[in-house]
């Protein structure tokens, strides 16, 4: 399998792509008016506990107060084991304490961005802070030790966490979760990372010492810098750069904490636009459409809601070889990879509900459902698979820390105030005549002027000319209709003249 990032830097825009064999798996934005703050640290200041929610907003100099709950406060015991690659897991269910006993108003706090604000809700808070590196980490002052539960292979793990414990010992005695990133590679390189955070963190304390309240202690790394750092692999064959400047410092950058990798980075210097060469702005225009083609005939259809994400799972045109029943099997099949690809390509997170095709054999359902899991290994976002429900639908949730894809690059239909369908003409129509009738029952005036949309117009004086007629007669005033071009379709003036 070959595996290749593509990185694509404009003034006011960088956008890097992971292409698959030849095929864009993910999508990365980053735009100087909207650059995300998740993985920021900040020093805030909390405007009002909530006791009533176990939590409390805090003002960090965001547009909006971000959310800061009780259990990303307080923390049980450490884990043994971490599930997922860049965070430590859930804390088990505990006896709460109170957000009252943990906070007040006004008390200054240094906080984590974990999730970016998103609609019209404000960020999301942790007091548990986390600082990432190459193939580490950092969870200061915790006792936390923990392996990715990605590196499956037992003998790693175990040489991992003896690593780390040397390596630790005698310590700041701050925690650590071994990255997925750092299987197979020497003590040396964890050594290096080791430092790096310590360095990171003595920064970190120092600058929230001296900072104001709802400033800024501590930035992530910009989007190039966070795609080497933990996209490239030793799997991936090449990073490409179209920018002269971004490629140098992205180079530096592995030098210094990847040498390894360091000659993956190359300048791209090819005459047509590097996503265009790899198809890459034709797939991301295919992932804002509501249907997936699959290559069999079938299809998907995915809606998502504020609620959740619906997935629709179709035949279509396949028509199979031997019976109905394999016919559903092998769609579903090549679906479940499909889905896994959208969800990860379109950034969908939070619930997903997955309706494929109804199977009878139990067989053929556990083997749809292990593709599905198996076609996620390589999401980098946490997912959770759940089996099929009385009804034969799939639920699994994905963690979402930043907007879709969808709502990063659109809006909301201007036309249709975002409700995805429009009034027909004729209902704009009757809504028209009605207006007429209310206005003239409440002001005088001798005639009266209708602006509205050229398709509105038309069919009033094409196949509603008897109905004005007979409204002129109704109402004893002229009616004049005005086609404008700017108006859209739902939308008209009703002028007395």
């Amino acid at each position: 399998m070959s595996e290749e990032l593509l990185v694509n830097v404009t003034p006011r825009e960088t956008r890097v792509a992971v292409v698959e064999n030849g095929m864009l798996q993910e999508l990365h934005i980053e735009r100087g008016s909207q650059r995300g703050v998740v993985g920021n640290v900040y020093k805030g200041k909390v405007q009002r506990v909530m006791p009533g929610m176990q939590a409390a907003f805090v003002d960090i100099g965001l547009e909006r107060a971000a959310f800061l709950h009780a259990n990303d406060i307080f923390r049980s015991a450490p884990l043994d084991a971490v599930a997922g690659d860049d965070a430590p897991a859930a804390p088990p269910p505990q006896m709460q304490i109170p957000i009252a006993d943990l906070l007040r108003d006004g008390a200054e706090v240094v906080v984590q961005v974990v999730k970016d604000p998103i609609g019209s809700k404000g960020a999301r808070l942790t007091t548990q802070i986390s600082i990432p590196s190459r193939y580490l980490v950092l969870l200061p002052r915790s006792k936390v030790v923990g392996i990715s539960a990605r590196i499956e292979d037992e003998a790693e793990r175990a040489r991992l966490k003896t690593l780390m414990a040397e390596l630790t010992a005698g310590g700041a005695g701050h925690g650590y979760i071994v990255r997925t990133n750092a299987e197979g590679q020497p003590a040396e390189a964890l050594a290096e990372d080791i430092a790096y955070l310590g360095r990171v963190w003595e920064l970190i304390e120092r600058n929230a010492a001296e900072a104001k309240v709802g400033s800024r202690v501590y930035e992530d790394l910009s989007l190039p810098l966070r795609a080497v750092r933990d996209l490239i692999r030793r799997d991936v064959d090449k990073v490409k750069v179209d920018s002269r400047e971004t490629c140098e410092r992205l180079r530096e950058f592995a030098a210094r904490y990847m040498p390894a990798l360091a000659d993956k980075v190359e300048h791209y210097t090819g005459a047509r636009p590097v996503f265009d060469m790899y198809g890459v702005e034709d797939e991301i225009q295919h992932a804002l459409e509501k249907e997936v083609p699959l290559k069999s005939g079938g299809y998907l259809v995915i809606d998502q809601t504020e609620a959740m994400t619906t997935v629709d799972v179709n035949t279509g045109s396949f028509l199979g070889q031997r019976n109905l029943e394999e016919t559903v099997y092998r769609t579903n099949l090549e679906a479940a990879q499909a889905v896994a690809r959208q969800l990860r390509l379109r950034n969908l997170g939070g619930i997903i509900i997955i309706d494929f095709i109804d199977m009878h054999d139990a067989e053929h359902r556990r083997q749809v459902l292990r593709t599905l899991e198996k076609s996620l290994a390589k999401d980098h976002a946490k997912t959770t698979v759940y089996d099929f429900s009385p009804l034969g639908l799939v639920e699994m949730t994905r963690k979402r820390t930043v907007e879709s894809l969808e709502r990063q690059l659109c809006e909301p239909c201007h036309e249709c105030g975002g409700r995805g369908m429009l009034k027909t003409a004729e209902t704009v129509t009757y809504e028209i005549f009605r207006e007429i009738v209310r206005a003239v029952r409440q002001f005088d005036a001798a005639r009266l002027l209708v602006i509205a949309s050229p398709s509105v117009v038309a069919r009033i004086t094409d196949e509603e000319s008897n109905a004005v007629a007979e409204l002129e007669e109704f109402i004893g005033k002229s009616i004049r209709f005005q086609a404008d071009a700017q108006y859209l379709q739902e939308q008209f003036d009703v002028v007395l003249l």
